[in-house]
């Protein structure tokens, strides 16, 4: 059966401005732009937005980020596609190298919504050729715009041509609602009851359960899998130990958290983990 997580004080946050994403404009001579940070987990980059659209992937570490809609969890093997003028936030769950592929409005794809993709072999090394110096200091390449420019057709034809991965997390509008998930996003170890967490909103939990119905189109045990789920999938695509996710979220026993893995994918977490790291020595 789930454990209810016992009480603990949870990791400092540390919170930073946009990681200065006018220093990568891009524009007609220069396309597309990329930039790279090295992050500590827990660190909180706040809301922005910028009028372009992004791709963010890590090539170590996992992050999560989040708009007014939801909130996607991003492993190294996948990346995320931001629409321009979409406000969002990005929270390391543990130490990653962020990178960052800024598109001229008229080269990217025209996809309104966010779009979790699997980063092929092809699209990752496109996407680590670019150069990373921002503007007001020379490229470590002077032939970086020139290559930017060639490389910029193949790569758009790669976003273009991935998988597309639905691995997030619906956030709802009501704010005593969304306060809710988050707090469960924040600990998903948590196994707190919804009589419970509805009481520290101040809310019945007969009307938390109409709010998610009204508002997310599913129940509660339903977002709570997926939220789970969310934070499940890429701790074992970095090769956790089965017990160890099990721990993590919330699950006293490997075999209940198995069969509930197995109910909602049809496979067991093994399985998974090794397609993963199958794929990443690939």
């Amino acid at each position: 059966m789930p454990r209810t997580a016992s009480a603990s004080f949870p990791a400092p946050v540390t919170s930073v401005a946009s990681l200065t994403p006018h220093l990568f404009a891009p524009d007609a001579v220069r396309p597309l732009r990329a930039k790279e940070h090295f992050l500590s987990a827990d660190t909180f980059v706040e809301l922005h937005q910028h009028p372009w659209p992004q791709l963010t992937f890590s090539t170590r570490g996992v992050i999560r980020l989040s708009t007014e809609d939801g909130s996607y969890i991003v492993p190294p093997s996948r990346a995320l596609w931001v629409p321009a003028n979409m406000p969002h936030s990005i929270m390391l769950i543990e130490d990653a190298e962020l990178r960052t592929i800024y598109l001229h409005a008229w080269l990217a794809p025209s996809w309104e919504k966010c779009e979790v993709l699997e980063i092929s072999p092809l699209m990752r090394a496109l996407m680590l050729a670019l150069d990373t110096t921002p503007d007001g200091m020379p490229p470590a390449d002077p032939q970086a715009p020139q290559r930017e420019r060639m490389i910029a057709p193949l790569l758009v034809d790669e976003i273009e041509r991935a998988t597309q991965i639905r691995i997030d997390v619906p956030l709802p509008t009501d704010k005593r609602l969304r306060q809710l998930c988050e707090a469960l996003l924040r600990n998903p170890a948590d196994r707190s009851t919804l009589a419970e967490r509805a009481a520290t909103i101040g809310a019945s939990e007969r009307t938390v359960a109409r709010l998610f119905r009204d508002q997310l189109g599913m129940s509660w045990q339903q977002w709570r899998q997926q939220a789970v789920m969310a934070h499940a999938l890429p701790l074992l695509a970095r090769g956790m130990a089965v017990s160890q996710v099990a721990a993590a979220s919330g699950y006293a026993t490997d075999s209940a958290f198995c069969a509930m893995f197995k109910a909602a994918t049809g496979r067991s977490p093994t399985s998974f983990q090794h397609k993963k790291r199958s794929a990443a020595t690939a």
